[in-house]
């Protein structure tokens, strides 16, 4: 096995251990429903030891086929070292109630962050926030880029329509 190789795997499985420690389905259920997706590209950056902020432009998937559109800035504070290319981060949207309103996804959130990158790799960030602190961003499917990059760090999320 490859350094580069042995890298990506120790990536990969931090990645799907902060994966299995994110809320099963069940505690989805009794904290909320699924209302939709939120799709997000996120642009390249370096990450500076203690912390680093990227861009997002975000589409939002609700029922019945609406669609909204978000900018904002992701902000991890911990450790956070490297550079990364663009990429593209996906969460399942849940809501105390189905009935969201027109830009609910506006706001603050707060949650964790991992990723780690060698050439190719990924991560995840679980959130919670936005209207009156109700709306949580789980993740979906994991973040990805390229670069080199490790983070493991507390991420604060700010969305705003577009």
């Amino acid at each position: 096995m490859s350094k580069y190789s042995a890298l990506r795997t120790a990536a990969l499985a931090g990645v799907s251990l902060l994966l299995l420690s994110a809320p099963g389905d069940a505690a989805r259920k009794r904290d909320g429903v699924r209302v939709g997706l939120l799709t997000c590209q996120v642009s390249g950056g370096t990450g500076f030891i203690i912390g680093s902020s990227k861009d997002l432009r975000c589409r939002y998937e609700g029922g019945k086929g609406r669609t909204e559109r978000y900018v904002g800035v992701i902000d991890k504070f911990g450790l956070d070292i490297g550079v990364t290319g663009p990429g593209t981060m996906t969460w399942a949207v849940f809501a105390p109630t189905s009935d969201v309103g027109r830009g609910a996804l506006a706001g603050n959130y707060v949650g964790a962050s991992a990723e780690a990158t060698v050439g190719v790799g990924g991560g995840a960030n679980l959130l919670v926030g936005g209207s009156n602190e109700t709306i949580s961003l789980q993740p979906l499917s994991v973040q990805g880029q390229t670069g080199v990059n490790a983070a493991l760090a507390i991420a604060g999320l700010v969305l705003r329509p577009s």
